[in-house]
């Protein structure tokens, strides 16, 4: 297959404007263009290229896309690793990628920033009552954060103030 093949070209441009939009997995590349119909040499040859060209790197991808997810969204572990295994990174670079994102903002930071925020919409004893706390939990366990941190941040954030 040629470089001046009219269907790798055509792949090629179809690639290159879906990775305009943002940061793409190789598996995310690889679906989008077998869903345009382009065959797997076709596809095998746009990836290998585009990799050697540095536009698809997974490793690259799962850090920005945890930092991402972590820093912006404030986002858990668990919800994190879940988003890449969607996109095809392999649980390897997925470890690596959510430990260098901690580095930055560890998960209880996260919480505490959410917790903070409700504060700001809701008072103190209402976010704090048993009823507060259980809505809580369960809103930030839906953003990924184990239970088991969740309940003790809330312990330490709870101390000294309204509690019913």
């Amino acid at each position: 297959m040629d470089d001046d093949d009219p269907l790798y070209e055509k792949a090629r441009q179809k690639a290159l404007r879906y990775l305009l939009y943002r940061g793409r997995s190789i598996k995310e590349v690889q679906t989008k263009l077998a869903q345009k119909g382009f065959g797997d040499a076709v596809i095998k040859k746009v990836v290998d290229r585009f990799t050697d060209l540095g536009y698809l790197d997974d490793k690259n991808f799962a850090r920005q896309w945890a930092k991402s997810l972590a820093v912006s969204r404030l986002w858990g572990d668990r919800k994190i690793e879940i988003s890449l295994i969607e996109k095809g990174i392999s649980r390897d670079l997925i470890k690596e990628a959510i430990a260098e994102t901690r580095e930055e903002k560890d998960e209880r930071r996260a919480i505490e920033e959410l917790v903070e925020k409700r504060l700001r919409r809701e008072s103190e004893c209402e976010v704090f009552s048993y009823k507060g706390k259980r809505r809580l939990a369960q809103s930030l366990a839906g953003r990924g954060f184990s239970v088991g941190l969740i309940l003790d941040v809330l312990k330490e954030m709870v101390e000294g103030r309204c509690e019913s």
